[in-house]
């Protein structure tokens, strides 16, 4: 399992993010700079423990409300050729050295292992602590097994949120922005979905809210 390192990065996680959410078409903030946080998420393993992934949840104050949006990061060493358009900026790690971030929805790492999860191949990995499973992150999938191999994602923004279609046809919806469920109740995936991956962060109030992070569709939207 990943080991989570208490250091420092120059620049944060999330002055990265200042720079590079506003130009995301799902990005509902204002034209001031995003005032982020981290308020939750999750980690999953890479088999070969080489590239870091992360599916940070970051809240944004700017706006009139709070905004919570999913960044889903992949970290790694040295730059993943082909990549540069996902490329969300580069780090200096206190332990590991320069870091590459990217949207983790371009990465191919990142994109295998999420489709593991959805399968229940591997288990969620707590955020900021090392070797412990996030009993909060649930998922579901019916139907016919999903591509083991990894295969290099081509990603699609729009303003509900990123669109992945996989190599048997289905697709990938991430909601990129936010909606709470109803207190008290799980998160139910939309009509037609044949998975989801749903997660919980922390609101502004100090309250837990808890979401669908991703849903599986046997094609693209219409």
């Amino acid at each position: 399992m990943a080991v989570i390192h208490r250091t420092t990065l120059k620049p944060t996680k999330l002055e990265l993010l200042a720079s590079w959410l506003p130009t995301r078409p799902w990005y509902e903030g204002g034209p001031g700079e995003p005032e982020l946080t981290k308020a939750g998420g999750f980690r999953l393993d890479d088999p070969e423990g080489e590239v870091g992934i992360e599916f940070m949840v970051a809240t944004d104050a700017s706006g009139a409300v709070p905004t919570a949006y999913l960044v889903p990061l992949s970290y790694r060493g040295a730059p993943l050729d082909g990549a540069e358009h996902a490329l969300v900026g580069t780090m200096e790690h206190g332990v590991l050295g320069r870091r590459w971030a990217y949207d983790g929805c371009q990465d191919p790492v990142l994109t295998a292992q999420l489709l593991a999860l959805l399968e229940g191949r591997v288990q969620a990995q707590a955020q900021s602590i090392s070797d412990t499973p996030d009993q909060e992150v649930t998922r579901s999938r019916t139907g016919d097994g999903l591509p083991a191999a990894a295969f290099v994602p081509t990603a699609t923004d729009d303003q509900d949120g990123t669109e992945l279609p996989l190599p048997d046809g289905t697709t990938l919806r991430l909601h990129r922005v936010l909606r709470p469920a109803t207190p008290d109740a799980p998160p139910v995936p939309p009509q037609g979905a044949s998975g989801h991956v749903a997660g919980a962060w922390d609101l502004p109030d100090g309250s837990r809210a808890r979401a669908l992070f991703v849903t599986l569709h046997p094609g693209p939207r219409a």
